[in-house]
């Protein structure tokens, strides 16, 4: 069988029997394509001449091209997918990617806010708030949410209204894999959420509504769309559910003169929330539950972060550190 015919087939069980999420569908076939331009180049255009070599080969020219390690992982985490995959349908004869190894990616630790600046971030979108602004008042729920919850940007863009319970202080989540859980939050994101559904949804909602109506029907929302847009919980300026590139520049806009190196997208809340928990001493299993991870091992990274921010702060305050 044809390689790009294949790629694309797996691609779609991936999506329609696998249930992956549209960024893990993108990034594998994106390794896939690299796969199949690297193959094409040598002359191999079928699956069955796709060999442990070949693929050791196109690990090595990602290396040598300069490719980081997390990469190089992703690479080999995709082509032994896409091998397994083949075999189990007797695509192939054999499993050539059984054997294959990449370099483990380098472990870095997440960037981490301290509690002292989550406070200053928190209260000067309060200050802003104050004026009723309705973009302010949604950036004040939209950063309360993310640091209550803990929460993936795609999970909180993807959030619908009849997913909070204000009652109960608790969101449902659909995460990676299409999985669900229930996480809290507390009553300052209840507070913030309260007053941007009452005012500053309304708002944009109509603003974007009569500035489509101005423009004629040569603007008019698709049916599909606009029923999105009625469940969405967080909408944007056009009225239509806030994108996570959004909210990736709102979070940098925030964390722009903060301290401290590493990225300064929503995932350092996500951190910052976690190991904030755990140094209340909440429980290690719960926060696995309310990060939504499947492994353990995966929460465990917040357990060095505390032990560094512990080790960081007796070098600073002992006078015989």
């Amino acid at each position: 069988m044809e390689l790009e015919r294949s790629i694309d087939e797996f691609v779609t069980y991936l999506t329609v029997e696998r249930g992956f999420s549209r960024h893990t569908v993108r990034s594998y076939g994106s390794d896939l394509a690299a796969l199949r331009a690297f193959a094409q180049a040598r002359g191999i255009s079928a699956v069955d001449e796709i060999t442990l070599d070949v693929l050791r080969d196109w690990l090595w020219a990602g290396s040598q091209a300069g490719l980081a390690k997390a990469t190089l992982a992703r690479r080999s985490a995709a082509a032994k997918s896409f091998s397994a995959w083949l075999a189990r349908n007797a695509t192939t004869t054999t499993d050539a990617a059984a054997r294959l190894r990449a370099p483990r990616p380098d472990r870095t630790l997440p960037r981490v806010i301290t509690r002292p600046l989550m406070d200053e971030i928190l209260n000067g979108l309060i200050d802003r708030a104050r004026e009723r602004d309705p973009i302010a008042l949604r950036d004040l729920a939209v950063i309360e949410l993310l640091y209550a919850s803990a929460l993936r940007v795609s999970e909180l863009t993807g959030l619908d209204r009849s997913d909070v319970d204000l009652d109960r202080l608790t969101v449902r989540v659909l995460g990676k894999g299409s999985k669900e859980r229930v996480v809290p939050f507390g009553v300052p994101a209840q507070s913030a959420l309260v007053d941007y559904l009452r005012v500053a949804r309304p708002a944009l909602v109509a603003a974007a509504a009569s500035a489509d109506a101005d423009k004629g029907a040569a603007s008019r929302v698709p049916s599909h769309i606009a029923a999105d847009t009625d469940h969405a919980l967080f909408v944007g300026l056009r009225g239509r559910r806030l994108g996570t590139r959004s909210v990736y520049q709102l979070v940098a806009s925030l964390l722009a003169e903060v301290p401290g190196g590493g990225p300064a997208g929503p995932h350092a809340l996500r951190h910052t929330a976690a190991t904030h928990l755990l140094d209340g001493g909440a429980d290690l299993r719960a926060v696995q539950e309310l990060l939504g991870h499947a492994s353990l091992g995966t929460t465990q990274i917040y357990t060095h972060v505390s032990a560094e921010r512990l080790k960081e702060s007796y070098r600073n305050a002992h006078p015989r550190a």
